[in-house]
């Protein structure tokens, strides 16, 4: 299950699911349809040995459901990549296992946030997504994000964002997002880089 979308990206995204979706079960019924025809039916056609007509169908039908895929993909790629104006930028490097967070818009506001260790969590906090020291982000703003790491690969994410990127050790990558609701938000490292991340 996809979560509620919180940005326009993510809704972007939803949609391209719901569509994709809707395509393979069409697909699924009508080879379903065939296949249980073939299966229960009692005719036999033994002087078919081909037919370029059911050829030509069978390769042009293919191509046009490809199609009706690739382009909406292809517009969503263009829109991940898309770079507006950003109002604030945002560094994060990825570290065993914390991250560190610059705002590198402001003179030495910088801080580490670790995950909070289950022992000392409250009743209320989720576990092995809780942190420390949370990153305060403005609603309705074009937010720049720059990810790099030190050590490993991780995978700087929030689901309900739409928002992955890879922070890889002397790379720096950058991904625009915008919230469009309030709300605290969990991310997580979605790369496999260690117990605590």
């Amino acid at each position: 299950n996809l979560q509620n979308s919180n940005s326009p990206l993510m809704e972007q995204l939803t949609f391209f699911h719901n569509h994709s979706m809707i395509i393979i079960l069409l697909i699924t019924i009508l080879i379903g349809y065939m296949m249980s025809t073939l299966f229960f039916n009692k005719f036999t056609n033994r002087m078919l040995l081909e037919s370029q007509n059911i050829e030509i169908i069978w390769t042009i039908v293919p191509a046009f459901m490809l199609i009706f895929i690739a382009l909406p993909s292809l517009r969503l790629l263009y829109l991940l990549d898309d770079s507006n104006n950003p109002l604030i930028t945002l560094k994060s490097i990825g570290h065993q296992w914390y991250w560190s967070y610059e705002y590198t818009d402001f003179n030495n506001i910088n801080f580490d946030s670790y995950m909070i260790p289950q022992n000392e969590m409250n009743l209320d906090s989720f576990r092995l997504l809780d942190v420390d020291n949370r990153i305060i982000l403005p609603m309705n703003t074009q937010i720049r994000l720059l990810i790099t790491a030190t050590d490993v690969l991780h995978s700087w994410t929030i689901p309900s964002l739409g928002v992955k990127v890879d922070a890889t050790p002397g790379r720096l990558n950058q991904v625009n997002f915008l919230m469009n609701r309030p709300g605290l938000y969990f991310g997580q490292c979605s790369e496999i880089c260690g117990a605590n991340h």
